[in-house]
């Protein structure tokens, strides 16, 4: 069955994000997406924040139909990878990209690098693509300003008979399934989903309007905004005293 799904999403858990969990939640059904994963940046505290709201299940089952993939968007030492079905420690920053994908294999997860061409931002350049053994690569960001980025990912995953992914990059609930991944998959859940990247994908690929592309930039350039942390029930969450459970989206 085909499910329409965006493996590329930030909250406001991400120092650039200004939307809830539960506001992308209800943009991304909106949308008529099947689901979406949550990429954070260097943090699964919105991961963890969202199954203590009971959206989101360890066992990767969808809830209500609609399926959360626990991931992070991993700043490793040579770029942006995208890390997805795993539920990894916050502070990876910096980390060489060999070593964050190893991490993502021992949780039989599966790593993407992002943007890897996007020359205005920390893709994992071609040179070092050469080395790494990556599950698939994002080859349509759409908040790529410049399309011949995408382009070279395309090409680059055509190249290496990659399997390819496109997201959306939203860091705003309203851009969440403008560009998203449509997997065919047995079922619905992390793992069905996860697997049916090896047989391919089709690609919906619409890049972000002009407002859109400069409420992203605004955000990331100037991080105006006190970076939210969770705190789980259980203490599991990254820091104490900075709590972002229960704080309204925009």
């Amino acid at each position: 069955m085909p499910f329409r799904i965006d493996p590329h999403v930030h909250s406001h858990f991400s120092g650039d994000g200004v939307s809830s969990p539960e506001a992308i939640v209800r943009s991304a059904k909106k949308a008529g997406l099947d689901g979406f994963a949550l990429t954070d940046h260097n943090t699964c505290d919105g991961c963890r924040y969202l199954r203590d709201q009971g959206l989101l299940r360890e066992d990767g089952e969808a809830v209500n139909d609609f399926l959360i993939i626990p991931g992070v968007e991993i700043s490793t030492a040579e770029g942006h990878l995208l890390c997805l079905g795993v539920w990894l420690p916050n502070g990876l920053k910096g980390i060489p990209a060999k070593e964050a994908i190893a991490m993502v294999r021992e949780q039989n997860g599966v790593a993407i690098p992002a943007h890897p061409y996007d020359r205005m931002r920390a893709g994992i350049r071609e040179g070092h693509l050469e080395e790494l053994e990556m599950d698939a690569l994002e080859v349509f960001n759409a908040a790529t300003a410049l399309q011949r980025h995408n382009e070279s990912a395309k090409a680059y995953a055509v190249r290496r008979g990659l399997p390819m992914t496109a997201g959306s990059d939203a860091h705003y609930h309203r851009a969440v399934g403008r560009s998203h991944t449509i997997f065919s998959a047995s079922t619905l859940n992390v793992r069905a989903i996860l697997d049916s990247l090896s047989t391919g994908t089709t690609l919906h690929c619409t890049p972000l309007g002009t407002l859109e592309s400069l409420r992203k930039t605004f955000f990331n350039w100037f991080r105006f905004r006190k970076k939210r942390f969770y705190l789980a029930p259980d203490g599991a969450g990254a820091r104490s005293g900075e709590v972002g459970a229960g704080v309204a989206g925009v």
